[in-house]
């Protein structure tokens, strides 16, 4: 240890967002970019889920059923994805939204980042999650799909599957996103920096940066 370096200024952030959403996968992208250049930062995660979806089938639905539900067919969310998989590819995301066959419901994931914490996980886990749906097309509703992706991780799958098999932390979800809502936040991505200072949407890192600014020298 440098004892010469200045000490770095604790800040936690939570991160509100919902796996399903690709604009929260860009925008924590962006969020892990600005920390990296923040040195003096040591940023704590707290992962607060949200979902965009509460009323989904357990099991999910086609792609195709969903698309036209929620804008009314495949052109206008071709041209949306097309839209955010160039802004993905400047933080080195390739989205393949091709590949989605089904859009799950997230509340067994969002389980299962919340069962890796137990392990210092957490971080790893929402990463892992949003490759698997976003880049390789995964059904991140499916226990069997979220068990391997835990396995994945050095996790033990077993385990995962077990766990997801019960109804633990399904209130605390449901818990949290209820939070979200009364806090008045109706839109994913946010970032609540010290508990204090909010920002909605898949900032650029320049803003994100001037929010931790403002966060560290008003505490």
């Amino acid at each position: 240890m440098n004892i010469l370096a200045p000490p770095r200024a604790r800040l936690p952030i939570e991160v509100v967002f919902d796996l399903v959403c690709p604009w929260c996968f860009l925008g924590i992208r962006r969020l892990r970019r600005t920390l990296r250049s923040r040195p003096d930062v040591a940023a704590e995660l707290l992962w607060r889920p949200f979902l965009l979806n509460p009323d989904l089938a357990p099991q999910g639905v086609p792609r195709q059923e969903y698309l036209v539900r929620k804008f009314g067919g495949e052109e206008r969310a071709r041209r949306l994805h097309g839209t955010i998989a160039e802004l993905g590819r400047a933080e080195g995301l390739e989205f393949r939204f091709d590949r989605i066959r089904r859009v799950p419901h997230s509340l067994d994931a969002h389980r299962l980042v919340r069962w890796a914490g137990r392990f210092g996980l957490a971080d790893a886990m929402v990463e892992a999650l949003f490759e698997a749906y976003f880049m390789d097309g995964a059904d991140i509703g499916d226990p069997a799909t979220l068990a391997g992706i835990a396995g994945r991780l050095g996790l033990e799958a077993a385990a995962a599957r077990r766990f997801l098999a019960t109804v633990a932390e399904v209130e605390a979800v449901h818990a949290d996103n209820l939070r979200a809502h009364r806090l008045g936040i109706n839109g994913v991505p946010c970032f609540v920096v010290a508990g204090r200072h909010a920002i909605a949407g898949a900032q650029e890192p320049e803003v994100l940066e001037r929010l931790l600014d403002v966060a560290l020298v008003e505490g």
